[in-house]
Formats: structure tokens, C-alpha cells, sequence
């Protein structure tokens, strides 16, 4: 498994999700289902995974962030406030950026200061970076299918496998070891 092939599972999970939440009434995805200081409700977490995908791939390793198009609080987030369509709006421009970065082939041992302007900062590959971004994500979209769920609603299934099936491979007659042939 390899970080393009990954995010391209990604990508298409993430999708789905989309559509599926388009669906939802507004409220639903306003309604307030998590206590805590910064994230709320399903819009808060959707708005936080894109924020953090832009932050490390974009603003961090690349250090070309979309955010300032896009101003919000980044810490608590509120998003009951705006539209899905601008989340995903933003998410869709954040996403088009990684594929298209993936693209390139960039360099995934590449070292990248995990804060720039200081110098003691610690340092990860590319590839840990992207890594990082990735699993953040699904973990959140784990929450989110779990709120999906506390209002009574069927999340979409978004795991690996629906995504990148297995190849079946066929067995010409003859190869097949002697426990598993059938014609005994």
C-alpha cells in the first residue's frame, strides 16, 4: 500500500460521505452531539478534517495553503454557521490539490519541519506526513458515521474493500494444489 493508492481510497470514501450528508436534513448536521471546547456536530468535524489536510499538506509541506479563501476559526469552528455546500466546497478545492500534488510524485522521504520558523521543530518524512493526514481523517470519518448513526440514520459504507475489490484469480485446471481440487 502506497500514500496515492491510499488517498485514492480515500478520495472516493470521502465522496461518498459527501453525498451522503447532502441528503441529511440541515439541522441533523447542526445538531449538537459532542460536548467539548472545539468540535460539536458533524459539520465541526468535516470542516476540522479539511482544515488539517490544507494546514499539513498544503500550508506545511508544500506551504501554499487555501484557508485565507476560505475564513473561518479554525480552533472552534462553529460551522453550524455556514453552508455544507462551503465546506465542501473548500474540501473539494483542498482534495483536487493533494491528487494533483500526488501526481507529481513528490519526493516521500523529503524531510518536512513540522513547524517552520522554528528551527528546533521536529522533522518528518513526506510520506509520515501524508500518513498522518490520512489516518486523521478516517478516524474522524469514523465519528461522523457514529453521529450519523445517534440520529438514526445508516451511514454509507466506506470501508477499504468496497473501494479497491480484490482481483479474483483464476486457477487453470490441474493447478490447483491437491487439498483444494474438488475432482478427487
Amino acid at each position: 500500500m502506497n500514500v496515492r493508492e491510499y488517498y485514492t481510497y480515500l478520495s472516493g470514501a470521502r465522496e461518498q460521505l459527501w453525498n451522503f450528508l447532502r441528503a441529511l436534513p440541515t439541522a441533523d448536521l447542526d445538531r449538537p452531539l459532542i460536548e467539548g471546547d472545539r468540535f460539536h456536530n458533524i459539520k465541526d468535524l468535516l470542516l476540522h478534517v479539511v482544515d488539517m489536510e490544507d494546514h499539513w499538506v498544503h500550508g506545511i509541506a508544500r506551504r501554499d495553503g487555501v484557508a485565507s479563501r476560505y475564513p473561518h476559526d479554525w480552533v472552534q469552528p462553529h460551522a453550524e454557521q455556514y453552508d455544507l455546500s462551503w465546506i465542501l466546497e473548500y474540501g473539494q478545492e483542498v482534495g483536487d490539490r493533494t491528487r494533483a500534488f500526488l501526481e507529481t510524485n513528490p519526493d516521500l522521504a523529503r524531510p518536512v519541519k513540522l513547524i517552520q520558523d522554528d528551527p528546533a521543530s521536529d522533522t518528518v518524512t513526506l510520506d509520515q506526513l501524508m500518513w498522518h493526514v490520512m489516518t486523521h481523517e478516517v478516524r474522524h470519518t469514523a465519528q461522523i458515521a457514529l453521529l450519523i448513526r445517534q440520529l438514526g440514520h445508516t451511514p454509507p459504507w466506506l470501508d477499504y474493500l468496497r473501494f479497491m475489490r480484490p482481483q479474483h484469480t483464476l486457477v487453470p485446471a490441474g493447478d490447483m494444489p491437491d487439498d483444494l481440487d474438488d475432482d478427487r
